[in-house]
């Protein structure tokens, strides 16, 4: 049931094929596992066309001096929340319409086979989701959903961008160039006539339901996916280097339970020095060769 579409490789780095020895390795990891634990990072979404941030010489990081809005910085000020805004309302269009590559659709058969016992991904783009895996975590939550930061009140991003659609009917903008989390980059000059709509119960601060850059996991969530690794036998890692200490610190907890770890990823992790297996090849063409 896993789709052939072709890859695109725009925001991949360059990697050798699949070892065949590492091939065997990986199969023979997954076939011990009876509860296997995923987590996934943006290296998984790359192959969806979703550049990511710290890829050498494709990832963000490497292309621009850009970096992502900051949590606090979105919270104080309402300029930032505007240029925020502006940018993603141009990109969601494209954003929103990727579509999940090889990866996801393997680890959804996994979970549909009994393979896979839980799946926690740091991804926003909900491309598990679209996949089909119900099983899943989403650790910094999903662009797809917004809230209202003083009462609560929930709306879908699409419906959301029907609002910016009507308060903003002769504003256009050119994009220049595209950034991770469905973010696009725009000039001061473009954004400053950008209209943006308040909550419309209370008139409050709307928010992506993401966990932004300087803002925590909340407790709860860290709490339950603790659950799941102490269910668990093993771990796999696939598309993350694990920089970010909400996602490396479940992998010190399994190497804490003393769980057998592999990683795949394209690029050095925060792992390597205590993985049981590290394989350095797109998520997107070896996971389909395991059975």
């Amino acid at each position: 049931s896993v789709s052939r579409a072709s890859p695109n490789l725009t925001f991949v780095p360059a990697c050798l094929p699949p070892d065949p020895m590492e091939v065997e390795e990986l199969q023979r990891f997954v076939s011990n596992s009876k509860k296997l634990f995923v987590m996934t990072g943006a290296g998984i979404s790359t192959e969806s066309g979703i550049p990511d941030y710290r890829s050498e010489g494709v990832g963000l990081y490497a292309r621009t001096d850009r970096r992502p809005v900051q949590h606090a910085e979105f919270v104080r000020s309402a300029g930032a929340r505007q240029r925020y805004w502006a940018r993603n309302f141009v990109g969601w269009p494209q954003f929103s319409s990727h579509q999940p590559n090889t990866a996801h659709l393997v680890l959804r058969d996994w979970e549909r086979l009994g393979k896979l016992h839980w799946l926690v991904t740091q991804n926003v783009d909900a491309l598990h989701s679209k996949a089909g895996s119900q099983r899943v975590t989403e650790l910094h939550g999903c662009t797809h959903r917004v809230f209202c930061l003083a009462c609560g009140d929930r709306i879908s991003r699409s419906e959301l961008q029907e609002h910016f659609e009507a308060l903003n009917p002769t504003w256009q903008a050119e994009a220049f160039g595209v950034a991770p989390d469905g973010d696009v980059f725009l000039t001061d000059e473009q954004v400053r006539s950008f209209q943006v709509p308040a909550c419309r119960t209370c008139g409050g601060i709307l928010k992506p339901d993401v966990t932004f850059f300087g803002d925590t996991v909340s407790q709860e969530k860290v709490s339950f996916v603790h659950q799941r690794l102490a269910e668990s036998d093993s771990m796999l890692v696939a598309g993350s280097s694990m920089q970010v200490y909400s996602g490396y610190r479940f992998a010190l907890a399994a190497r804490e339970k003393k769980l057998p770890i592999a990683v795949l990823n394209i690029g050095p992790t925060r792992l390597d020095h205590f993985a049981s297996l590290k394989l350095n090849s797109r998520c997107g063409e070896l996971l389909p060769l395991i059975v």
